[in-house]
Parts: structure tokens; sequence; C-alpha cells
């Protein structure tokens, strides 16, 4: 699928950072704590094991400064080692202080076009504890075995220091492996990714290749750009889907932890959608798995694109769910297809820092600190809170700069795909969700909307103010 980009003159997210109430810096005895643990931790003075001779590479978006995760992949006989190096955030954040506390008010760092509001002071998660290249720093590391069909075979992790060999982006990446020319750390991924995403369909796991809608600058202005996932962005999230399944599994072993949970699909869902691939001419192989079927629909189409709208409502009722004792009744994760936790992210994502916490003290045979055990039951409220709001942020700048585009344009026809129809109801008009060719817009739209099909639409409402775009069909009404 090409990229679809669209141009915007300059936009104010400020509205949208007081409406969220967004933090606007760090608290002077925050941002302390954070200068002064920055400057203070010594990585030799620890009793950290030393992996600095691991060539590790980290990839990320282009420009990132926020390292969480480095990789070093190597062939072990007829399977793989996996060297997976989490940042430790740990040493930085004191356990009983202003920094912990501003943490715990904030949950993720939230992304917005302007910028980041982040988890933790720029002197951490840009600096001392971000694993950005040509210098040490603190990890927990994970070694992981597979066996030549990319079944985990062992589990072993550990505090350690390391030393990062180069920064990678995606798309360099991605170009490397096809020109034949892949950094060497990370020459496997590519395999041992395919191995991974055939084994995930094989347990049932639901993987949607949906598009990417971003906001990215553009000289003093923004672009709306859809773009498709690289083949490399998926193996790269199977390493760290991998891992948070280890993790899960030494926390249930453990009888302690922090899962992210989610239901498998209902019955019902499966059937509708089921319906919804033979209305949209999706083949659907008898037997053939949820995974299966999704993996295979080219979402540039517009029928593709449907039906993966479609199978977004397998995909429900995510959450954090802690436990100390008995293991939750129903501990998996329907997307997954295991259970599964959130342990890569803690620069970014606060319930990671505690859940490795958990991980490192059952490995080493040591009882979970009890700053880790007193915050679990606390952590799934606090998580669900911030993840609404890192939900909201990024769907409202989306929709805002959908809105500046489009205020011009109002009474215009635009091609279109739709993507889903709901029908009307005595107070309400028939409606859906169209997406435009050209701008990549995706948009509701009111009418009687043929799912799948292309169609000509018109814009009826572009309102900055509002944030709401609304278009109609058909176009000629």
């Amino acid at each position: 699928m090409p990229v679809r980009r669209l141009n915007a003159p300059r936009i104010d997210f400020a509205a949208l950072r007081r409406e969220l109430e967004l933090p606007d810096g760090f608290l002077p005895a925050a941002q302390r704590e954070a200068d002064e643990a920055a400057a203070r931790v010594r990585l030799r003075d620890t009793d950290r094991a030393d992996h600095t001779d691991i060539p590790f590479v980290t990839v990320d978006p282009p420009g990132s400064r926020d390292l969480d995760q480095a990789m070093c992949l190597r062939r072990r006989g007829d399977g793989y080692r996996l060297y997976y190096a989490i940042a430790d955030v740990t040493p930085f954040v004191p356990v009983d202080g202003a920094l912990r506390v501003e943490t715990w008010r904030r949950g993720q760092t939230i992304y917005l076009p302007d910028g980041r509001v982040p988890l933790h002071p720029a002197s951490i998660s840009e600096g001392a504890a971000s694993l950005l290249p040509d210098a040490e720093r603190p990890a927990v590391v994970w070694t992981l075995d597979l066996d030549g069909g990319g079944a985990l075979t062992n589990t072993e992790l550990c505090r350690a220091r390391i030393r990062s060999r180069a920064q990678l982006d995606y798309q360099r990446v991605a170009a490397a492996h096809a020109a034949g020319t892949p950094a060497e750390p990370i020459e496997l991924l590519p395999e041992i990714g395919e191995l991974l995403l055939a084994g995930a369909v094989a347990r049932g796991a639901v993987t949607l290749p949906l598009p990417e809608q971003d906001v990215v600058p553009d000289g003093d202005g923004w672009r709306l750009v859809l773009r498709p996932a690289l083949r490399i962005e998926e193996h790269n999230a199977q390493i760290s889907l991998l891992t948070g399944m280890a993790a899960a599994d030494i926390m249930l072993r453990a009888g302690i932890g922090l899962l992210r949970t989610m239901p498998a699909p209902e019955p019902a869902a499966v059937e509708r959608l089921r319906a919804a691939a033979h209305a949209l001419g999706i083949w659907w192989p008898p037997g053939a798995a949820i995974g299966t079927v999704t993996a295979g629909v080219d979402p540039a189409r517009p029928r593709g694109a449907a039906f993966l709208d479609h199978a977004t409502e397998l995909l429900r009722g995510a959450r954090y769910t802690a436990f100390d004792g008995a293991p939750p009744a129903d501990p998996g994760h329907g997307g997954v297809g295991a259970p599964y936790a959130h342990v890569t992210a803690p620069l970014r994502r606060l319930a990671d820092r505690y859940a490795a916490e958990v991980c490192l003290a059952a490995v080493a045979g040591r009882e979970t600190p009890a700053w880790v055990r007193d915050a679990l039951p606390r952590l799934p409220e606090v998580m669900a809170g911030t993840d609404r709001i890192a939900s909201t942020a990024a769907r409202a700048a989306v929709d805002l700069t959908e809105a500046v585009l489009l205020r011009h344009r109002v009474g215009e026809e635009f091609d279109a795909a739709v993507l889903d129809a709901v029908p009307g109801t005595a107070n309400r008009p028939p409606r859906g969700t169209v997406a435009l060719d050209d701008p990549a817009v995706l948009a509701r739209c009111t009418g009687d909307l043929p799912v799948g099909e292309r169609v000509t639409v018109r814009l009826i409402t572009a309102d900055p103010a509002t944030r709401q775009v609304l278009f109609r069909y058909p176009a000629g009404e």
C-alpha cells in the first residue's frame, strides 16, 4: 500500500493539551530527583552482569530518543538465541519520592504531534536510562532460546550493563534487508519474525494489518499520513510479544504479577465476522483460524479494509490484571493467543517497570520487593485511566488535523471506500465510516452505505472547534 499524505497549515494543539489536563513540565522536586539520579547512577558500582560484549542495536521510528529495547539475534544449533535488552528504569526512580509520585500521576508517555508528554524527565528517558548507542547503560537482559520452529525452549533474565552499537530505524532496516546488507546483530530478524508470526497464527492470535494514521511535522505545518506497517515492524513487534509471553509464564508460575489480559473473541462476534467475510467476498477456508484469514487480507483493497475494520470488534476488553496468590480465572490475551504481560517499554509505560521487577525476583528465587507487591493492586486502575487519555489524545489530534485540512472544502465530493455501516433507527439516520482515497482521511458518513464498496461522498461538516468531520452519501442528496 502506498503512503498517502495530506499537508496541513499550522495547528495549535495547546487547547487539546488543556482539555486533557496534560501536565506541562515536571514539578521541581521530581525534576531534581531525576537529574540527580541521572548523574549518580554508576554501573560499575553494582553487581550487574557485564554484557557489553554483545553487539546490541536498537530499531525504532526515526528520531526517537526514548529507546526502551535493544536486540542481538544469534543462531544456536538448529535454533536461535535472542538477547533482548530492556531499559532498566528502577535505579533512577527512588521508591519513596517526588518522581515516583509524578510517574504514577502520568502513567505513560502521551504522544501529540507537537511533542510528547513524557512519563519520565528527559534526563532519564532521553539520557541516562535510554539505550542510546556508544554508551554503557543499565538494562534488564532477557535471553530467549528458540528451537528451529520458533518455539520458546528456555528463558533467562538478569540485570546487566550493555552498550548499544547503533540506533537504526525501520525504514533503514527494511532497505538494508532488501538490499542484502542487513546489520549483523539483526540479520536474522525477518527469519525469526516469520517463524513467530506463524506460531502466532497457530495458537489463535489475531493480527490486524491496518495502516497507521499519523500527524507528522511538515515544515511550518503538519502532514496527515496513512501508511501501512512495514513487515520489519511486525517482526520487531513479535520479539516484544515473545518477551511478554515469557514474562507472563514466569509470573503465573511464581503466583504473583501483572498481566495484560483480553477475553477471547465471543463466538457471536466470530460468526458476525464470518458473515462479513462472505458478504465482502473474503475467502475464509473451512477450519481456518481467524488469524490466518486476517493475515492474508490486503488492507489496500476497500473490501479488505472493511473486513479488517469489522475484525477490530474481536479485540475488545483489554485490561491489566494483577494477582498475588491464585492466578486469574482467565489469564489469557485473546489477541495474543496466550497469557501476556507488558515488560518491554518501561521508559514510556509505568506498569512495565513493576512487572519486570516481579520477573527478576522470581527468576532469582527471591521474594517480590514489598514496594512492588504493594503497588500491583493499584496499577490496573492507574493504567486504565492513562490508556483512555492516550487513546483520546491520539484520536483527537487526528480529528483536529482532518477538520483543519478540510474546513475550506465543505460541499466538495470525494471518492471513498466504505469500512462499516450502522442501520438507522427511529431517532437516528443510517451512518458508517468511510476512508477517502485522497486526502488520507477516515471519517463518519451519513446514509445507507454499502460496506466494502467504493462510493462518492459529499463533505457537509468540517469544524475545527468541535473536531468534527462528516460526509453524506449519496453525494447528490
